[in-house]
């Protein structure tokens, strides 16, 4: 939808839930918000009749007890009843890929909903994908969930299937791609990455990325219900989505064709590319870094700073939410004040210690101060962080932390008014990297509590001024 937006569409979004879409203040007036459900034929009558392009993103994974494929069904079937009497010139559909002719019943599913959406007056431009590279994916999340957690691990010998993942940089492209292009329209395409890998090429591939020794042993017993369970408590996943995505396994996802080659020239990143991008300083949030560099010349366009958000899967945070008593502007002044010669505002000892500690280990540092002592941009350095989003107008920072850790680190600093009061919102956010980032983690709590909470009142409030 942003990608969408700042490519200079009119976007609608049809949500189930208006509450779940934190839309920005200045996008408002190129989205139009529509509630409803897919399931619900009478509550999509609100649909304007204008509608160009649709794009269908939907399954029904997560529901149990067999009954996401009659779900797409209906889904599907009244995805054409709506759009029936509107000026929608293409259907634009994001199917799962397979090169086998057994398919399992997710597989299954989404080709059923091809044939369904084809049974309508609308042409339909249908892109087959694998395995998608991008955090939120829930084939990536579980991924990454295996091996973070688990050094050693009993597979099934379903990771010796092959597959064809993709980065989710690449899939935006070619969803914008074929969009209004006569040569896509009733068109079916197979996307896929460069790379041809087995599962246990794949998982060790990603161990490798992030700097992680994993064996991988093979076993026969392992049966689909049994996996399904296995992954649910180890990845975290729902257990319904665990148990499709395992039924999947089996099946060969690899391209049988390249003809979007022809229609839409794109050079695929690499597997290893799309983890390193995945697991960026800057979470993408399926858009943000195309936009940075691919489609927004000159650096980040400041209206949407919003997107520029903190990552949210595999990752522990802590948050601190501090009435501000100060005057508004002196309490972001000393945001944007923070660090270098203004210190951190509270047990500044502290933080001298971990730089000093830091530079032990080989790290950057607590010396290198800041550029200037009021002003920061994006990109600048601050002490051992970076400076990723520096929004005055919005009252926001965050920073990435560049000291040596087991993980990935974030700060963030955000005002926030409701009613005739303004609090000030510090997340630390921290990505772990296996047993001994968790570990990090739990046995630092304790202190960064204690550290991070005085900081916020010092920021914030006036009775706790340096």
């Amino acid at each position: 939808m942003p990608l969408l937006v700042e490519l200079g569409h009119d976007v609608v979004v049809l949500v189930r839930s208006k509450e779940r879409l934190n839309l920005p203040e200045r996008l408002k007036d190129r989205v139009q918000v529509v509630v409803g459900d897919l399931l619900d034929l009478k509550s999509l009558k609100n649909l304007p009749r204008d509608l160009e392009i649709a794009y269908y993103l939907i399954h029904s994974m997560g529901h149990g007890g067999g009954r996401f494929a009659k779900l797409d069904e209906i889904a599907a079937t009244n995805l054409i009843s709506a759009l029936k009497e509107s000026s929608t010139r293409q259907i634009i559909y994001l199917s799962g890929l397979s090169s086998d002719i057994a398919l399992s019943p997710h597989l299954a599913s989404r080709r059923h909903v091809e044939e369904l959406l084809r049974e309508g007056e609308i042409p339909v431009t249908v892109l087959r994908a694998g395995i998608i590279i991008g955090s939120g994916s829930a084939s990536f999340e579980i991924i990454r969930g295996l091996i973070e957690k688990l050094p050693v691990m009993v597979a099934p010998k379903w990771v010796n299937t092959a597959t064809q993942p993709i980065a989710i940089y690449d899939v935006l492209n070619y969803l914008i791609g074929v969009m209004a292009n006569e040569a896509a329209l009733g068109e079916t395409f197979d996307i896929g990455g460069p790379d041809i890998l087995t599962y246990k090429e794949l998982l060790l591939r990603f161990a490798a990325i992030r700097g992680l020794k994993r064996w991988i042993i093979t076993v026969p017993v392992l049966t689909p219900h049994l996996s399904s369970y296995w992954l649910y408590f180890v990845a975290a996943t729902n257990y319904h989505i665990a148990r499709t995505l395992v039924e999947s396994l089996r099946n060969t996802v690899v391209c049988s064709e390249n003809r979007i080659d022809a229609i839409v020239p794109n050079h695929c990143l690499t597997f290893d590319e799309a983890v390193r991008r995945a697991f960026s300083q800057i979470e993408e949030h399926a858009v943000i870094s195309s936009w940075r560099d691919a489609w927004v010349r000159g650096g980040l366009d400041p209206s949407l700073s919003y997107y520029v958000t903190l990552p949210e899967h595999g990752c522990l945070l802590a948050q601190r939410i501090v009435e501000v008593t100060l005057p508004a502007n002196e309490a972001v002044r000393r945001v944007f004040s923070i660090g270098g010669r203004s210190g951190w505002y509270y047990m500044n000892s502290a933080w001298f210690v971990r730089g000093a500690i830091d530079k032990l280990v080989g790290g950057v540092g607590i010396r290198r101060g800041r550029r200037d002592p009021i002003d920061l941009e994006p990109g600048d350095a601050l002490d051992f962080w970076r400076v990723l989003l520096a929004d005055r107008a919005e009252r926001r920072l965050l920073l990435y932390a560049e000291m040596k850790l087991p993980g990935e680190a974030w700060l963030e600093f955000k005002f926030v008014n409701k009613g005739e009061r303004s609090y000030l919102y510090q997340t630390a956010t921290f990505r772990p990297q296996g047993v001994w980032g968790r570990l990090y983690w739990y046995l630092l709590f304790p202190i960064h509590y204690f550290i991070f909470s005085g900081m916020a009142r010092a920021i914030a409030q006036k009775d706790h001024l340096n």
